[in-house]
C-alpha cells in the first residue's frame, strides 16, 4: 500500500535493510503458512478466490490420490497476481482469512533519498469490506548525508471496499490513514507532526489481459516541522495511474505514472510548494506454493519527467501472502 513521504509515495531502502527484515519475516510466514495448510486442506472454500484459487488445491489433492493420472493443476488454475502494485494503489481488499506482508525499497540517485517499508494487511470481517493495515518505515534523507538510516513515521490504515473486489470488473476502496510522527524530523525522517491521509483507488479490468488503476489522494499535517524546528500546517495531494499487462498468470508488466505536489516548511508559519512526477516501468512475478503461500517479487525503475527531469531510481518489491485461518463455507462471500 503506497504511502506519501516528503518526496515520494512508497519510500526507498538499501539492500542490507531489504534482506535483514526479509529473511526472518519469510521464515515466520513459511511456518505460519505451513500451519495454515492443515487448516485449509480440508475444504476448497479455505482458499482465496482469484489470488489463492481453490481449484489449485483440488488439483494437488487429486494428484496425491492418483499421481499416475493427475500430474498437477493446469496453468489456468494457478493463482494469478492481482493486488501487488508498486507506487499506485489497487482497489482490492484482502479476503477473509488471508494476510499479506509487503516489503518495498526505493532509492533515488539524484536526491540520495532511500526508504524501506514493511506493510501488513489484515481483513476485518468475512464479507470482506473492512481492512486494517499498518506501515513501518526506515528512511534516509539525502539532505543529511552525515546521517544513516533510521525509523520513519508509522502509518495506520483503514480501507473500505465500497464497490466490487478481486473478482469484479470495477473496484473502489477508499482509504483513510493516520500518520504518527515517530520519525526524527531534524534528520529528515518524518513530518514532525501527526497527519491524516486519504486515498481514492479505482481498479478497472479493461480486457482479459489488461488492468488499469487510478489514484487520487491528499495529506494534511496541521503542525508539520522541518529539520530546523520551524512549524507550519502543510497540505499535499497525489495522483496516480497504472496499466498492468497480464502477460502470464504469474508474470506481469507494469507502467505507472505518479504525481505528488506537497507543501514544505521553510520557516515558521511559512511553506513552499514542490512537485514530483515519475514514470515507473516494472515487472512482477509469482511463486505459488502448495501450502497456500504466494510469493511475489517485483522490480521497477522510477524515471523523473517534467519537474523531476533527471531523477532516476530503483524500486524493489516483495509480497508474501497466505491463509492464516480456516474459513467455513458460510463465511465466504463474493464482493
Amino acid at each position: 500500500m503506497p504511502i506519501l513521504n516528503r518526496k515520494s509515495s512508497r519510500a526507498p531502502m538499501t539492500t542490507f535493510f531489504l534482506l535483514c527484515p526479509a529473511l526472518p519475516i519469510l521464515g515466520f510466514v513459511m511456518v505460519s503458512a505451513g500451519w495454515a495448510q492443515t487448516a485449509t486442506s480440508a475444504a476448497s472454500s479455505d482458499c482465496k478466490r482469484g489470488k489463492l484459487d481453490c481449484r489449485q488445491n483440488i488439483g494437488w489433492e487429486q494428484s496425491s490420490v492418483n499421481a499416475d493420472k493427475v500430474k498437477g493443476p493446469k496453468l489456468e488454475d494457478t493463482p494469478a497476481i492481482q493486488d501487488n502494485s508498486f507506487l499506485v494503489e489497487e482497489a482490492y481488499n484482502q479476503e477473509f482469512g488471508v494476510v499479506q506482508h509487503i516489503q518495498t525499497f526505493q532509492r533515488l540517485w539524484n536526491s540520495k533519498d532511500w526508504a524501506y517499508t514493511f506493510t501488513q494487511e489484515w481483513p476485518v470481517d468475512a464479507n470482506p469490506r473492512h481492512q486494517l493495515s499498518y506501515t513501518l518505515v526506515s528512511a534516509h534523507s539525502g539532505e543529511h548525508p552525515e546521517t544513516s538510516g533510521g525509523v520513519g513515521d508509522v502509518v495506520l490504515n483503514y480501507r473500505y471496499q465500497a464497490l466490487g473486489g478481486g473478482d469484479a470488473k470495477v473496484a473502489f476502496s477508499p482509504r483513510v490513514s493516520v500518520l504518527l510522527p515517530t520519525g526524527d524530523s531534524r534528520l529528515g525522517r518524518g513530518a514532525g507532526g501527526t497527519g491524516v491521509q486519504t486515498q481514492l483507488p479505482v481498479s478497472l479490468v479493461i480486457a482479459k489481459k489488461l488492468v488499469a488503476h487510478w489514484n487520487a489522494g491528499a495529506t494534511v499535517i496541521p503542525h508539520a516541522r522541518n529539520d530546523s524546528g520551524a512549524r507550519a500546517p502543510t497540505f499535499g495531494y497525489n495522483l496516480g495511474q497504472s496499466l498492468v499487462w497480464l502477460a502470464h498468470p504469474r508474470f506481469n508488466l507494469l507502467l505507472e505514472t505518479v504525481f505528488y505536489r506537497n507543501e514544505e516548511v521553510i520557516a515558521p508559519h511559512t511553506t513552499q510548494w514542490s512537485s514530483t512526477l515519475l514514470l515507473n516501468p516494472g515487472f512482477r512475478w509469482a511463486y505459488n506454493l502448495r501450502n497456500g503461500l504466494q510469493i511475489v517479487p517485483g522490480f521497477s525503475v522510477p524515471i523523473g519527467i517534467g519537474p523531476s527531469t533527471g531523477e532516476r531510481g530503483i524500486f524493489v518489491y516483495l509480497s508474501l501472502e497466505h491463509p492464516y485461518r480456516k474459513v467455513s463455507k458460510g463465511n465466504q462471500h463474493k464482493n
